[in-house]
């Protein structure tokens, strides 16, 4: 037969003597911080904000899935091919970003969907003459 408590005698568990006897000692004392509210309460509820604080605060990256980390090397080769120096460089960036696109929609690719097509290399390079030129 199990031990049970008799009724009005205090229990107290291992653990809580174990913070008794912390607290005590004062480890729990000067606490970085200890007395000011928890940060990013007035957020919606997530149940990840702990993963999302500890890679914030461990400075982690994690690998975007092959869609994703596609569509933002497209997203910056535009912004290249209109920052290039010459029409060449410019038609160049934009060609080989289409390779890559045309590549992953005759293989797929893991992840969400691709959402993109290969840019219109000559808009894009109309679009570098044009802003070479200034405004008129």
């Amino acid at each position: 037969m199990p031990d049970r408590k008799p009724a009005g005698v205090p229990f107290e568990s291992w653990i809580d003597r174990q913070i008794r006897e912390a607290e005590e000692r004062g480890e729990f004392d000067d606490l970085p911080g200890a007395g000011k509210p928890l940060p990013n309460l007035h957020r919606d509820h997530d149940e990840m904000w702990w993963i999302k604080a500890k890679v914030e605060r461990e400075g982690l990256t994690m690998p975007l899935p092959p869609t994703l980390a596609l569509r933002k090397e497209a997203e910056e080769a535009l912004a290249d091919a209109l920052g290039a120096r010459s029409e060449t460089e410019a038609r160049r960036i934009v060609e080989d970003v289409n390779d890559k696109i045309r590549e992953a929609i005759r293989t797929g690719l893991s992840g969400p969907p691709l959402n993109l097509m290969p840019y219109d290399a000559d808009r894009i390079v109309a679009e570098w003459r044009e802003r070479r030129r200034g405004p008129r």
